[in-house]
């Protein structure tokens, strides 16, 4: 790292737990973004002033008058734009060094098939159940790890789940993709401003833990958030071993 960059990131250099090998972990990394909306504006956001060398960011929509209320990578000024050209405009203008990969697309399973083996943590910050399996998928087939995250009206939900931990689920253990929920979108159903940049500034955190191996993270545990109460609730999960994405597979007799 240069002058610079030890100033720019000189609070985390004074952990012990990070360190200049920890933050120099963060400058060489990739991380994938999918969803630059809610979720993705916080953890987009925060792992560009973390120092993430290589953010590469995917969402096919563009920005809208409505996103405004909780998309805080956005602005006025850029409705009508592409989110991930926001976006990387938001992230550019906070740290400069960060290289950003825009990507105005949905990704689809070949895409991710070329993505996620080069990046080392996955963000799942999307708003549909089709693509958080095609995601998941990726991951478990690379060994990635993926950070997911989920809000809704009052309620969010976050886990990690990691491919290079045997004993990890997926995300189909818990969801399979064979039981698909009916999808509720915030347009209908509605969701607190504050409540997406809880999860999201959650979900940049436990990336950032994970590149640099900082505590414990939330592999095998699932957290909820009640947004009205301001309780914590969180369930352990167990791999499922038929599961058609990570089970292992049988063998005819």
């Amino acid at each position: 790292m240069n002058d610079d960059q030890l100033l720019r990131y000189s609070r985390h250099i004074l952990l012990d737990e990070v360190g200049i090998e920890g933050q120099q972990r963060l400058v060489d990394s990739h991380v994938l973004i999918v969803g630059a909306g809610g979720l993705g504006s916080p953890v987009a956001l925060y792992l560009a002033a973390s120092g993430v060398g290589h953010i590469t960011i995917a969402d096919h929509d563009v920005v809208d008058l409505t996103n405004l209320q909780r998309q805080i990578a956005h602005t006025t000024a850029r409705l009508g734009h592409p989110k991930v050209a926001s976006a990387a405009q938001a992230m550019l203008a906070l740290n400069p060094e960060v290289r950003v990969t825009a990507l105005a697309q949905k990704l689809d399973a070949a895409r991710l098939d070329a993505l996620v083996p080069t990046a080392n943590v996955v963000v799942d910050c999307c708003d549909n159940f089709e693509t958080r399996q095609a995601v998941n998928a990726a991951c478990v087939k690379h060994k990635v790890p993926l950070v997911s995250g989920a809000a809704i009206r009052m309620d969010g939900q976050l886990s990690v789940y990691d491919a290079r931990d045997e004993a990890s689920p997926c995300y189909a253990c818990i969801f399979p993709p064979s039981e698909a929920p009916e999808e509720v979108m915030c347009s209908t159903l509605g969701v607190l401003a504050p409540l997406v940049g809880v999860i999201g500034t959650m979900q940049a955190m436990e990336t950032v833990k994970l590149i640099t191996g900082l505590g414990s993270r939330l592999t095998g545990r699932l957290q909820m958030l009640d947004g009205c109460d301001m309780a914590w609730n969180e369930v352990r999960l167990q791999r499922n071993a038929s599961c058609p994405v990570c089970g292992t597979p049988q063998t005819a007799s």
